[in-house]
């Protein structure tokens, strides 16, 4: 059994599940989700649980089996609690503003990039210390890709650490060129 797998996932109250086949849509206060799952694995409603079940026990189906368990429990928290994903803009002079369902990020290059959001996803932009992007949604696939686009922009350097990265993210610092000499 996959130890993942076979946990089984709660379903919250205002959270509603609709099985059609191999296809899953999850409603919630937030919105709603749905995906379609392998045909390895099946999915059954037991009073307020999901279980998912799968077809056999070789080690491919063990695999499939806490895949789509995970996904499935990342829908029902999406559409009850939703995700949130925080980036730091580090640099001076670099400036990002939120403009509708666009980021407009001035990061050192020649020009100023405009980053559509995809539908769903919204941000807010906080001045501090650092610039804070704060990233949210129901979909978890959808935002961590979202915040690993807008990172790609500008990655952080190890040397002065500018670059835009996750707020969770360490940045292993190097000496420059003259203190290697030393």
């Amino acid at each position: 059994m996959s130890r993942i797998g076979k946990k089984p996932i709660p379903i919250p109250k205002g959270v509603t599940v609709k099985i059609n086949g191999q296809n899953i849509t999850v409603k919630g206060p937030k919105g709603e989700l749905s995906r379609t799952i392998h045909p390895l694995a099946s999915v059954e409603i037991d009073g307020d649980n999901l279980i998912v079940k799968r077809k056999d026990d070789s080690r491919y189906c063990r695999a499939i089996h806490g895949l789509t368990r995970s996904l499935l429990n990342n829908m029902v928290v999406g559409v009850s609690e939703g995700f949130k994903r925080e980036l730091l803009v580090v640099g001076i002079g670099y400036k990002v503003d939120a403009q509708g369902n666009t980021l407009k990020l001035s990061i050192g290059y020649s020009h100023p990039i405009e980053f559509p959001l995809p539908k769903g996803i919204s941000a807010k932009v906080e001045r501090q210390k650092d610039i804070k992007i704060t990233l949210e949604g129901i979909d978890k696939e959808l935002l961590g890709l979202t915040a690993a686009r807008i990172r790609a922009l500008r990655p952080p350097e190890p040397y002065k650490g500018k670059g835009i990265r996750y707020a969770d993210e360490e940045i292993i610092r190097k000496a420059g060129k003259a203190a290697a000499k030393k």
